[in-house]
């Protein structure tokens, strides 16, 4: 059984959902250091001038280190309408929009708490949508009491895993004689990028990787899935370090 795991993010990129349609278990980290500047509150959309960055405020100053779950959302800055007619005016000629605003209406409409559940209730949306049927566990249901590389088996071991993938990240800190130490694959993630018809694009007509997957959502609606399944990707270095 595969499992990986990751941060919850603000409108995940495609190869997010990649690692958790690859996967049997996924489990939300929700127990680790929130970083800022990362992904965990905010993602790029597509303009007709580039990439867009929209971000999630949140309450940081005075602080310390926050765990992702108790992160709460400023919600002093009116990002939410910001982000909501950033969507309706660069996605509101996409052939998919109609079919989801409503959606997102809803969330822009609501006051959130905490940076978590927001990112959670877009996730779920999305894997929804795309079909993606992966169990799913948050990190705080499991009982996990370690860091780094420990963390992930202990992880493994809970859920009864024997492969665990990664993305190509890990390469940076896990420690890969321990999965094999433990009896457990260590695989990375080897994620190609699908190209497909988007409403912007770059000089020369090329296409812009690496947007948030409401970009895929609202130009190839749900059928977006076997786009990104078609891709190309998979599992890349497999490695079970004797």
């Amino acid at each position: 059984m595969i499992v990986a795991v990751h941060q919850p993010q603000y409108i995940p990129w495609l190869g997010y959902f990649d690692k958790i349609d690859r996967s049997d278990c996924f489990v939300f980290l929700d127990q680790v250091q929130y970083k800022a500047r990362e992904y965990q509150n905010r993602n790029r959309i597509l303009t007709d001038k580039g990439p867009l960055w929209l971000t999630v405020p949140v309450m940081s100053r005075g602080m310390g280190r926050q765990k992702i779950c108790d992160v709460r959302i400023d919600d002093s800055s009116g990002w939410r309408r910001r982000h909501w007619r950033s969507l309706q005016t660069w996605y509101g000629r996409a052939e998919f929009f109609r079919d989801y605003a409503g959606f997102f209406e809803a969330v822009y409409s609501r006051r959130w708490e905490r940076l978590a559940d927001l990112n959670m209730c877009i996730i779920r949306f999305f894997l929804e949508v795309f079909g993606i049927r992966t169990a799913v566990y948050y990190e705080s249901e499991l009982d996990i009491h370690a860091c780094r590389t420990e963390r992930i088996i202990q992880i493994c071991r809970r859920l009864g895993a024997d492969t665990y993938l990664s993305g190509t990240g890990g390469k940076n800190y896990l420690e890969e004689h321990r999965f094999s130490e433990a009896g457990i694959r260590l695989q990375y993630q080897d994620f190609i990028h699908p190209c497909y018809q988007q409403q912007y694009r770059g000089k020369g007509d090329l296409f812009i990787p690496n947007m948030s997957s409401l970009d895929l959502l609202f130009n190839k609606g749900a059928g977006g899935i076997s786009i990104l399944r078609g891709a190309g990707s998979g599992l890349g270095v497999d490695l079970n370090v004797a």
